[in-house]
């Protein structure tokens, strides 16, 4: 096969890699000595960092120069798939419908809402696009009505760190009210008397740690700290019950919660504790008339449903509704006057299981083996509908509402795709690997009809595995331009995810997170057995903890892959949990370790990408970033792409983009996002000599 012109450019003399200067620090615990070179890239404000972002980003641009004709047309491709003047299916809130659409050649969702009707005219709450326009980066987050319908409250992010300046506007006179609350986590909870908000502030860790309360029209410095969760491992929360008769405040770690309750007509009111929290113990709670719901791990692996009544909610009150099974996880629980709705995940895949208070239960049916299926926006009690969302790797999103009473279902929106899209000339597959200890993994595999599975067709493997995260079997429309060019995609549901029920997460995290890794090296081996994948057509990508994933296999099974994209990418493992500054750090514990513990540190270390990078060949790489990164800062994958340069003796290309004004999420606007994975994906086709070759269209 001919080198693709990336690989030929990436060997021009003409085109110098950066190199990072080498500042000896010495790191020393449990009396081992680590010698971190590029520590010093953590140092955002040197000048000597930003100067050498920028000339990484200059050297991609510069490699990938041939590439950017393509790489606007895949740009223009993906957003021409996208119908521009779009409305979401309207639900129904407290008298008003409430919906978002877009206008042509606008980057930002308009938020509105029409009273009584579909028939009213329009009110306009927020045009995104007006309020985005002074600033590279702007995200609203966390938008809540007051109870009397009257005054929105919503988080702004200008920067891209998730650190929400709290907002107020009356939706009657269109006027923007003067308190303004800085530093949240973008989200207020309303009490009943339409003056009382709730909100919770971060620490210099950005972790969400106090809850305040706020009166309208008052200095936001005199607030009311009604909560503060000083166990640094733990994460607060607050929101309002489907009921409406409870502001619930809660505190989340990895392995445990907590609830408080507060009645929303009385905010002046201490919060009553639910139950205490207990290590190990996790639970989520929902109310309904004289009672709440609970699901829960209690003696229950896979979780299983009890209730209690309102007055009584310790623990030993608690009776079982829906047992624990050991072949199903019980994901969630959606609470109708007259049924209840079990989100229950079988196989890896979630169904929807209806439960009338008088008949029989059953699963809505679909009519596909491998899809998404989930309750949507559901706010009302006394009704026989309920809305679901589905969508499948050759389906795009659709919406329903579900008749529980005559199972009926009835599509109210499917997401558009334009440029000629039809969901008949792809077909999707669900493949079984056994991994090296047995353990089955399922994979989602989908490709274009005329693509062959006799081993002639690139491929590209997707995984997570982290953080008992299910990757779901979606659809995605920026997808179809590799699947029309001959990919062959697949999602690797691999351990440490939770798709298969929870112990699937217990064995890919602490001392056995090395069974995402080898799960997924597995899974490429077998699909290149299978046919799906051509021999040294092999690629892979992930992201955030995907990345770490990313990192993991290069240093493992480097030759195994003809190309890898680390996005944000997780991959100094070792010194971001030793130190405690770091964003979100102290409540990953229970998902990585504490390294203050010799043992954990000892096993970090032999998987964490950047101490094992070694003097050898590594496949090309395409690494990105964000400036401003609140999960994943942009020093560890800047680091890591600088050691790699420094030890790899191959001349594959190894590009590192820092995106110079976003975070973890990279670019807010509807369609900028594209340009990223038009970047990502240009990168992969020229690796495939992929570059003119369409399948379809």
């Amino acid at each position: 096969m001919l080198e693709s012109k990336l690989m030929v450019h990436s060997l021009d003399a003409g085109i110098r890699p950066p190199e990072a200067h080498k500042h000896p620090k010495v790191l020393t615990t449990h009396g081992h000595t680590r010698i971190d070179h590029y520590y010093w890239l953590r140092e955002k404000e040197n000048p000597e960092v930003i100067a050498y972002l920028q000339k990484e980003n200059e050297y991609r641009e510069k490699v990938m120069a041939h590439l950017a004709d393509f790489q606007e047309q895949l740009f223009e491709e993906m957003k021409g798939r996208v119908k521009q003047t779009d409305m979401s299916v309207p639900y129904l809130d407290h008298g008003y419908y409430y919906f978002t659409r877009y206008e042509e050649g606008k980057e930002y969702p308009i938020y509105a809402r029409k009273k009584g009707t579909l028939e009213t005219d329009e009110e306009i709450m927020l045009d995104v696009n007006e309020l985005a326009k002074d600033f590279a980066f702007y995200q609203v987050g966390g938008r809540s009505v007051s109870p009397d319908n009257r005054i929105l409250a919503y988080g702004e992010d200008t920067l891209s760190r998730r650190i929400y300046t709290l907002r107020f506007k009356d939706l009657e006179t269109g006027e923007l009210l003067p308190d303004q609350v800085r530093n949240t986590s973008g989200n207020a909870v309303w009490a009943n008397d339409n003056q009382t908000v709730f909100y919770i502030v971060k620490d210099d860790a950005l972790r969400p740690c106090k809850i305040y309360k706020h009166m309208l029209g008052t200095d936001p410095a005199t607030d009311e700290l009604v909560y503060h969760e000083k166990d640094d491992t733990f994460i607060a929360f607050i929101y309002k019950s489907k009921s409406r008769k409870y502001i619930i405040s809660g505190s989340y770690a990895t392995v445990s919660r907590e609830y408080r309750i507060l009645n929303a007509d009385t905010p002046d009111e201490p919060f009553r504790m639910f139950h205490p929290r207990e290590r190990k113990l996790e639970y989520s709670i929902a109310h309904y008339e004289d009672r709440f719901f609970i699901r829960t791990n209690l003696d229950a692996t896979n979780f299983r449903l009890m209730e209690c009544p309102e007055g009584a909610t310790t623990k030993e009150n608690w009776k079982e509704v829906i047992p624990h099974r050991e072949d199903v996880l019980l994901e969630g629980v959606d609470i109708f006057h007259d049924y209840l709705v079990l989100s229950e995940r079988i196989k890896g895949i979630t169904q929807v299981r209806v439960i009338p208070q008088n008949g029989e239960d059953y699963y809505i049916d679909f009519g596909e083996d491998a899809f998404i299926a989930y309750p949507s926006v559901n706010l009302e009690f006394d009704t026989d509908l309920i809305r679901i969302g589905f969508q499948s790797m050759t389906m795009p999103n659709t919406t329903y509402d579900f008749n529980m009473k005559t199972r009926e279902l009835i599509m109210l929106k499917q997401q558009e795709v334009l440029g000629g899209f039809a969901h008949e000339n792809y077909r999707s597959e669900r493949v079984y690997v056994e991994a090296r200890d047995g353990a089955v993994i399922p994979l989602s595999v989908v490709y274009h009809k005329d693509t062959k599975s006799d081993g002639s067709s690139p491929c590209l493997i997707y995984g997570y595995g982290s953080y008992g995260a299910s990757m779901e079997p979606y659809f995605s429309h920026v997808r179809l331009s590799l699947l029309d060019r001959g990919f062959v995609y697949v999602i690797a549901h691999i351990r440490g995810g939770e798709e298969m029920g929870r112990k699937w997460y217990e064995d890919g995290k602490l001392l056995k997170k090395k069974n995402t890794f080898t799960d997924f090296i597995d899974c490429g081996r077998a699909l290149v057995e299978k046919g799906y994948a051509a021999p040294g057509q092999l690629f892979a990508m992930g992201g955030s903890a995907g990345g770490l994933l990313m990192g993991a296999v290069v240093n493992m099974e480097p030759d195994m892959w003809k190309g890898i994209v680390a996005a944000v990418p997780f991959v100094d493992v070792v010194t971001t949990m030793l130190d405690e500054t770091i964003p979100l750090t102290t409540g990953e514990y229970d998902e990585w370790g504490n390294p203050g513990d010799e043992k954990y540190y000892a096993y970090m270390l032999s998987y964490s990408p950047y101490d094992n990078v070694e003097r050898k060949a590594y496949p090309p790489m395409l690494v990105t970033t964000g400036l401003h990164d609140s999960q994943v800062q942009y020093w560890e994958p800047a680091k890591w792409v600088a050691k790699l340069r420094e030890y790899k003796s191959d001349k594959n290309p190894l590009l590192l983009y820092c995106n110079m004004d976003t975070g973890h999420g990279g670019a807010s606007g509807r369609f900028e996002r594209y340009r990223e994975t038009a970047m990502e994906y240009a990168f992969l086709l020229d690796l495939a000599n992929k570059l003119d070759q369409k399948t379809a269209g």
